[in-house]
């Protein structure tokens, strides 16, 4: 069990800001025996929210101060496949799902939310009392734990509309995982929305990313290589900054096969074709 550390919130109304932090476990593939562990944040201020990747916001705001390269290679890495944000407005109880394609950004907007089953089952999570809901949502069985102590009808990525706040959330099969890990009162929530986003369905979404490959070329912004350490940093066009080692690279045959092979997206991406 993993230390959590809580801040209980004596009060908690609309016109404060706050922050949940989730702990993300996915499986990216289904053919092989791989786990990424990432760490999302929502932020809320009970009118929007937005859930983003919790490193690539700290990266991205350290670079838009230094503007230095350096900034991007020595940050916090993630996982591709989570560069995403995704918005909710509460009163329009629309979903506002953002990513990046080269240069290019992507809206995709939707109003489909999940249609819960509330049980009569009741547990305590860290001290938080929790009633279980499931939902038949995006292709996949969901299982959620969800508390009333906290009045925020809202949950980690696109899960919205229980009577509170999500606390831990499961697919049957084990492939996406969500868990509650801090709470924190925030001057303001999230502010950057990408500008000039071209919308799409989901589905044309979806094979945009999955009939992509690489053309390091063409879609390389930036290029760092560190003979001493044996490392070569790349910067993409979408922002995504990876590091791999030239040994290893050689090693395998083709860099650039290798790379594209790595840099490719998820085939087991939380809402199932």
């Amino acid at each position: 069990m993993y230390k959590i550390l809580f801040l209980l919130l004596a009060s908690f109304c609309s016109a404060q800001s706050y922050r949940f932090v989730y702990e993300y476990k996915m499986k990216p593939d289904r053919k092989i025996d791989s786990l990424v562990t990432d760490y999302m944040n929502l932020d809320s201020d009970g009118k929007k929210s937005y859930f983003y990747n919790a490193a690539k916001y700290e990266r991205d705001s350290a670079y838009n101060v230094t503007k230095n390269n350096a900034t991007m290679y020595n940050g916090k890495k993630y996982d591709q496949n989570l560069g995403y944000l995704v918005e909710k407005n509460y009163a329009q109880k629309n979903i506002k799902f953002y990513d990046k394609y080269k240069t290019a950004n992507l809206l995709v907007i939707e109003d489909e939310a999940p249609k819960w089953n509330i049980e009569k089952e009741f547990l305590a999570i860290n001290n938080i009392n929790c009633q279980k809901a499931t939902a038949n949502y995006k292709g996949r069985v969901w299982e959620v734990w969800f508390s009333k102590e906290y009045p925020i009808n809202d949950g980690p990525y696109k899960f919205v509309g229980l009577p509170g706040l999500i606390v831990s959330l499961k697919d049957s099969e084990g492939n996406h995982t969500f868990n509650l890990i801090q709470i924190k009162k925030i001057k303001s929530v999230l502010a950057f929305l990408p500008k000039n986003s071209k919308e799409m369905s989901w589905k044309d979404y979806r094979k945009t990313l999955m009939t992509y490959t690489p053309n390091l070329a063409d879609d390389i912004e930036a290029m760092s290589v560190d003979k001493n350490a044996g490392a070569m940093n790349l910067q993409f066009k979408d922002g995504y900054v990876a590091k791999f080692d030239l040994k290893e690279l050689k090693r395998n045959g083709n860099p650039d096969d290798e790379i594209a092979k790595r840099l490719r997206r998820t085939n087991n991406p939380i809402e199932k074709e």
